[in-house]
């Protein structure tokens, strides 16, 4: 009995303490950060690659575009995207050359090379990091010659010393070395090379210089010529370029032009490190707003305010309705506004939503099986549900800037543009048919629930060059009715696909079936290949499904044998060259053996010929007018079966301040703010403990053990008696 005793009187216990306790029972942070000034986010998969050089990847720049500060950035609230300075005191000076190096000063001909000067502002630190700690004679703390002497050494916090330097034109040139380094593979090396002066030259030099090199030896990029970069001062950079390339500037506001210090350069490099993923490609070392001190992807990755940032103010101006929003209360503050981003892994999208519902994560997307909860779809369109209105939260709509396609393979004998000129014609029609029937603004309901709208063509809505109204949309497979795009009915695909040789998906001399090939990653899912399956048979189409690794499908595309395919494309900068390129000649998969971005393998040469003439224009009409006559062409010939633009929604709570989408830059962070108790008061609101059950639980058990305990306690008092009775 005393052991129900005590059961009871833990039991009262807990229940006394949960109403008296001031943290929730479910709240999966540290307790010791409650009330911090800290934002809370999640990742689902381990970023693969955090070096600057490497890394082309949205789920990578939500990190280290937060580290690393590019020359240029996007100004936060203006549209259409604007740049600016980040680093510089003034936006790059250009100057034009004739192909003697001469200054042109008028505007006749092409110039044969561009100067780009960048001049950066004095007193920019880097943040604290071992690779800077150094001896009072100036001797790096930290240079191990055998691997043995990294063993005590982990993880990056293991090293005690830490130092900082400013920042200097050498460390943007360092990087543009490591950029043309090819063992080091930067999946831009290409096409840079095309416009930065001496880019190869300097390539095939490191090249040899490493094979001259020990193993493990580090090679100091600074002792090789590259006739292209010129460090003018110490605040003064020259890039020199190839001809005019005018979409050179949006490069500068990306993190492949991040400077990186030559010193954790060889940090990184000496023996031992890589071993414990002590390496640039896991420890970032920037000069931006955050610094990353832990990297642990089986949990956690926190970034930090970094205590040597640049003097930067939040903007104070921006788009009409922007101050009515709020979004300029913060104006000319400093920035960042928090002190620490904590995010956790969460691989599943159920619990992930219930903790921000719970108000343990400040921001969320919507996933299909949250949708309904939060979204609310009506006769006045798209907003948020009661229930989300209730708690505070808003909703952010942005078209991304993004396409995602169905791809035919050009170079496939069955739906390629191979044989003769009538072979050629009938491919076409098999093409144009499967376009009519591929109803795609079906699969944005389904899958997108509806958040996203039919591309006609590769352009997105906000880039110059999309296309609206009736004079942008793909002829092939809409007619205009009613002030509005509406698919061609599937007769109209029939009779195409009798045309191609396949009246009712019937080779039409050996009656066998047409069987196409979708090449995939994984399995797929059930639902959407039986979506697709049904698209197909709307023609008499059997599609099979060719389900291999991500390696194995990469080759496929790159050797040319996939058939059809499904792919993506997010903006690298707001420019139509930047998606009209994934169908330039060219570019082609197979041409350039699997560096190319076109994966359809494309080769139309009046498209070529257009592409080349339109790249390097400035956004005029008669730029405009020759996009139109390309996307005439592709339309035409339909190397792509549909595409579509993705919108993006976001989710924030109530504490979330200066939130606002921009597509194309990651390096967001800094300028958003919350209340922590303003989040600590939701939080107790929301999760107050549930604590009748127990209090039914306890009163059972009373209920069961008061006999018991009653005649106990009887036998207690009862006398025995001298004849051994009772």
């Amino acid at each position: 009995m005393r052991t129900a005793g005590k059961l009871i009187g833990g039991i009262l216990l807990a229940t006394l303490l949960s109403a008296c306790g001031k943290d929730a029972w479910n709240n999966p942070h540290h307790a010791d950060e409650t009330g911090s000034n800290i934002l809370y986010s999640s990742f689902s998969e381990r970023p693969k690659h955090l070096d600057p050089v490497i890394s082309y990847s949205s789920d990578e720049g939500r990190f280290i575009d937060q580290i690393y500060d590019p020359p240029l950035q996007y100004h936060y609230l203006k549209r259409p995207f604007q740049l600016e300075p980040a680093t510089l005191i003034r936006m790059p000076e250009i100057v034009y050359l004739n192909q003697d190096g001469e200054v042109m000063t008028d505007d006749s001909g092409e110039p044969a090379f561009s100067d780009y000067f960048l001049d950066i502002r004095p007193g920019i630190r880097y943040q604290p990091h071992p690779a800077f700690a150094t001896q009072t004679d100036g001797s790096p703390v930290y240079l191990f010659d055998e691997a043995a002497e990294a063993a005590p050494y982990t993880v990056l916090s293991d090293f005690a010393e830490t130092g900082s330097r400013e920042l200097t034109a050498e460390d943007y040139a360092y990087q543009i070395r490591r950029l043309a380094d090819p063992t080091l593979l930067s999946p831009i090396r290409g096409l840079l090379s095309e416009y930065i002066l001496g880019m190869n030259e300097f390539g095939a030099l490191a090249k040899e210089a490493r094979a001259g090199l020990k193993d493990g030896e580090w090679l100091d990029l600074r002792t090789l010529p590259f006739e292209g970069v010129e460090v003018v001062s110490d605040y003064r950079l020259r890039v020199r370029l190839k001809g005019k390339y005018p979409q050179f500037s949006y490069w500068l506001a990306f993190h492949f032009f991040a400077p990186v210090p030559w010193e954790a350069d060889r940090f990184y490099s000496m023996p031992g490190m890589a071993d414990r993923n002590l390496t640039l490609d896991w420890y970032p070392v920037g000069t931006g707003p955050y610094m990353m001190t832990r990297n642990d992807p089986n949990e956690v990755i926190i970034l930090e305010r970094n205590p040597n940032y640049r003097e930067d103010l939040y903007p104070s101006e921006g788009d009409i309705g922007d101050s009515e929003a709020g979004l300029l209360a913060d104006a000319g503050k400093p920035l960042p506004f928090i002190d620490k981003v904590v995010y956790r892994l969460e691989k599943e999208s159920i619990p992930l939503w219930s903790k921000f519902l719970q108000g343990y994560y400040d921001r969320s997307g919507i996933s299909s099986d949250s949708f309904d909860q939060a979204i609310k779809v009506g006769s006045e369109g798209i907003g948020l549900s009661d229930e989300m209105r209730e708690r505070g939260i808003t909703l952010e709509r942005t078209v991304v800037p993004g396409t995602f396609y169905f791809g035919f393979n050009m170079l496939d004998p069955v739906v390629g543009d191979t044989g003769t000129a009538a072979e050629r014609l009938k491919k076409r029609k098999l093409r144009q048919a499967i376009a009519i029937a591929y109803d795609q603004e079906e699969y944005i309901s389904i899958f997108q629930n509806g958040r996203g709208e039919t591309g006609m063509s590769p352009v997105p809505p906000g880039i110059f060059g999309y296309q609206q109204g009736e004079e942008g949309i793909n002829p092939v497979a809409f007619d205009w009715v009613d002030g509005k795009p509406v698919r061609k009915s599937v007769e109209e695909a029939r009779q195409l696909l009798a045309e191609a040789g396949y009246p009712e998906g019937r080779h039409e001399k050996t009656g066998e079936p047409l069987i196409l090939n979708l090449d995939t990653v994984g399995a797929g899912a059930g639902a959407t290949q039986n979506w697709l399956m049904k698209q197909f048979r709307k023609l008499g189409i059997q599609l099979n499904f060719r389900g291999t690794d991500y390696n194995r499908f990469k080759e496929k595309m790159s050797s040319g044998n996939a058939q059809m395919f499904q792919w993506g494309w997010m903006a690298d900068y707001p420019d139509a060259e930047n998606f009209l390129f994934l169908l330039y000649g060219p570019n082609g998969q197979v041409v350039t053996k699997g560096a190319g971005v076109n994966s359809s393998n494309y080769n139309n040469a009046e498209y070529n010929r257009l592409f080349e003439e339109m790249k390097l224009m400035e956004n005029t009409p008669e730029r405009m007018e020759i996009i139109r006559r390309m996307l005439d062409i592709i339309h035409e010939d339909t190397p792509w079966a549909s595409a579509f633009h993705p919108h993006g929604y976001t989710l924030n709570n109530a504490w979330v301040y200066n939130s606002k989408p921009h597509g194309i830059s990651k390096a967001l962070l800094k300028y958003l703010r919350i209340d922590p108790q303003q989040r600590l008061d939701m939080q107790d609101q929301w999760n107050t403990p549930v604590t009748w059950p127990l209090l039914v639980v306890l009163f059972i058990l009373i209920g069961f053990a008061t006999p018991g305990y009653i005649a106990y306690r009887r036998r207690l008092q009862q006398r025995i008696r001298p004849d051994g009775g009772h």
